[in-house]
């Protein structure tokens, strides 16, 4: 550490959101006027040699809530804390009160947090945090992870539904529990869990003065839409925290008995986020599905250093809808302007991390190869000089067990991952080094594939950090220590597994090599396995989890009271009858085989003609395989060629 001198660097001061702007005599119209509703704002430069001290404002980490027939008391239990937010529930309306308010008649319990509240059918309901898991501590703070949620509702009963109104509401909340009861929810109560390390040393002093909640990158608060009554309140803001989607492990590790901390977080975006083949490519507004920014985090002593990634789908308007073929065939839309959302994707990508690498790994032949000669040739269309794009065809290069090849595309890549360099911020709060740029990597789910060569940068970017941290001595690889590479392997796995739950709603793929370096038997017998169910899941739950997520991010709102919801759109007559028909004929083969007739020639002639009847039915409905599908229902179908 005394071998660095601290220097002035130009540093990035990053608007963290739209209400956050350093005095520049810029005003927020100024900014806006330029910048499409939910992109970041422009980035400025200040020069500084050290690290601004910044005091995170924050929120109260313990509660208990008191409950009466017409109120919801939630009381801060911190040391000293004397405020009671109390919720209406007629009115819904929130204010602050102090604890001599609380009626002694009410039914009082722990809870964690408040989550935020959401309206139904039957009126408003109250999420909370019952349970929390302590994950780790991040540069002196806390961070949790919410493990169970209770969802309260304000009216006392459901007397003034109707019988439908009743099975309505009934199938939001299990889409609201659903969402809740998918694992990969943190937060902080004391500390921006939102921001990379970068971004947070790149801020204004007034930073320090702003919640959480103001502060906070809404790309990845999750709550964000819930918390909109407390958001409009200022003075409510200490009463609620963001939360984040994704994956979070923080593990004390040992290298030449040097003890450190390693950390890996992912933090998913809620914007265009959903379902697997449902959200694909971008939005209008140049947000891609299934976005996913990565942050490697290493803790030692009073140093620390952050090396980011960020994965996405394919930046332009492309759907892959499910339709009971294992594989369905991906569309590119012939009736949209491509070109201005990828460039959006892009502006936006360049002024939050920089320099961006490509790294595109579908396959180059069949029906992923239309994708990857579009991505080409927009890239090329953009000349765009802060852009590189390289195409690996990931499956063709590893196939028959090659893993080994992927150091082909790690080397292609070496110059630009040692020009980007990383984050070091050194114990005397001095930012020695900043990343300059980041890779964006994507397959076709930016599931599997991704998170394999994912961690094969990131692994190259640690071993030079530990070097300079002197935890690695030099001539050590990460590599030959066994101990160290358990952890590592098995958190990279462990994050791929996470996010294809989320997204695709199985585990990842590809596993067995993330956690030993090598493919094995097993690991093909289980990625087999996983694909059957992620074929069951697309195919016939799919739209129920997308709708889930609509509903929980404020994509579709409910009336209260509202009469005909989408949920009961009827299905076409298809639906029931075919199916039904084809297992009458396949049923009545099987019995044609069971129960022989008088010669063989009479058995053979009726199973054939049963049969073929039940093969005759099951073409019909892979003819018309998206009436089969679980569709969504909230939202309307985006309109692709």
């Amino acid at each position: 550490m005394s071998e660095f001198t601290p220097q002035p660097i130009c540093r990035r001061v990053v608007f963290l959101n739209p209400h956050f702007y350093v005095k520049t005599g810029r005003t927020r119209d100024d900014v806006d006027s330029t910048r499409p509703r939910h992109q970041p704002t422009p980035v400025l430069y200040v020069t500084t040699s050290a690290t601004p001290e910044v005091k995170m404002a924050t929120a109260y980490e313990r509660f208990n809530l008191h409950t009466t027939p017409e109120k919801f008391y939630v009381e801060a239990c911190d040391d000293g804390a004397t405020d009671v937010l109390v919720i209406d529930r007629v009115s819904t309306e929130m204010t602050l009160a102090g604890k001599k308010d609380i009626p002694p008649s009410g039914v009082t319990r722990p809870i964690c947090g408040i989550m935020g509240s959401i309206r139904l059918v039957a009126g408003t309901y109250l999420i909370v945090i019952t349970r929390k898991k302590k994950m780790g501590d991040l540069c002196g703070h806390t961070v949790w992870k919410a493990v169970d949620f209770d969802v309260v509702s304000y009216k006392k009963t459901l007397l003034h539904l109707t019988e439908n109104q009743v099975q309505d509401n009934k199938t939001f909340l299990s889409m609201i529990n659903g969402v809740l009861s998918t694992d990969g929810f943190y937060f902080c109560t004391d500390y921006d869990l939102s921001h990379t390390q970068q971004r947070l040393a790149n801020t204004s002093p007034d930073f320090q003065e702003m919640s959480l909640l103001e502060r906070a990158d809404q790309r990845f608060v999750w709550n964000g839409n819930l918390l909109r009554d407390i958001i409009a309140q200022p003075e409510l803001h200490k009463f609620a925290f963001p939360v984040i989607h994704g994956f979070i492990v923080m593990k004390p590790c040992r290298i030449n008995a040097k003890i450190f901390e390693w950390i890996l977080i992912s933090r998913r975006s809620c914007f265009r986020a959903g379902v697997r083949y449902y959200v694909r490519g971008i939005d209008s507004e140049g947000h891609a599905a299934n976005f996913v920014e990565t942050e490697q985090i290493v803790q030692y002593q009073s140093a620390k250093a952050s090396f980011v990634q960020t994965r996405g789908s394919m930046p332009f308007f492309w759907s892959q809808r499910p339709n009971l073929k294992y594989k369905p065939k991906p569309l590119i839309s012939s009736s949209t302007n491509h070109m201005d959302g990828f460039k959006r994707h892009f502006e936006s990508q360049i002024l939050i991390y920089g320099k961006q690498v490509i790294l595109n790994l579908v396959n180059q032949k069949g029906s992923e190869k239309p994708l990857e000669q579009a991505f080409a040739k927009m890239v090329d269309g953009m000349d765009n000089g802060m852009i590189r794009y390289i195409a690996f065809d990931f499956h063709k290069e590893c196939s028959k067990m090659r893993w080994h090849r992927l150091q082909i595309l790690v080397d292609a890549v070496s110059e630009n991952q040692d020009e980007y360099g990383y984050f070091w911020d050194n114990s005397d709060g001095n930012i020695l080094l900043q990343q300059t740029g980041t890779f964006r990597s994507n397959c076709m789910d930016c599931l599997d594939r991704t998170n394999v060569i994912q961690s094969l940068l990131a692994r190259r970017s640690l071993q030079g950090q530990l070097q300079r941290m002197g935890v690695l001595h030099v001539g050590q690889k990460i590599e030959e220590q066994a101990d160290f590479e358990k952890i590592y392997k098995n958190a990279w796995a462990d994050n791929a597994n996470a996010c294809a739950k989320q997204y695709a709603g199985t585990g990842a793929l590809k596993t067995d090599f993330t956690r030993t370096g090598k493919r094995t038997q097993w690991g093909l017998v289980m990625d087999g396995w996983n694909s059957m169910i992620r074929y069951y899941k697309n195919n016939f739950s799919d739209g129920f989890r997308q709708d889930a997520i609509d509903l929980f991010l404020g994509n579709y709102v409910v009336e209260e009271l509202e009469g005909q919801t989408p949920l009961r759109a009827k299905k076409d007559w298809k639906f029931f009858t075919l199916p039904v028909i084809m297992l009458v004929a396949f049923a009545m083969c099987i019995i044609c085989l069971i129960m022989a007739g008088d010669t063989w020639t009479e058995t053979a002639a009726y199973a054939t003609f049963w049969g073929m009847a039940s093969t005759l039915m099951a073409a019909i409905i892979v003819f018309n395989g998206k009436e089969f599908v679980d569709a969504p229902k909230l939202v309307q179908k985006e309109k692709m060629d």
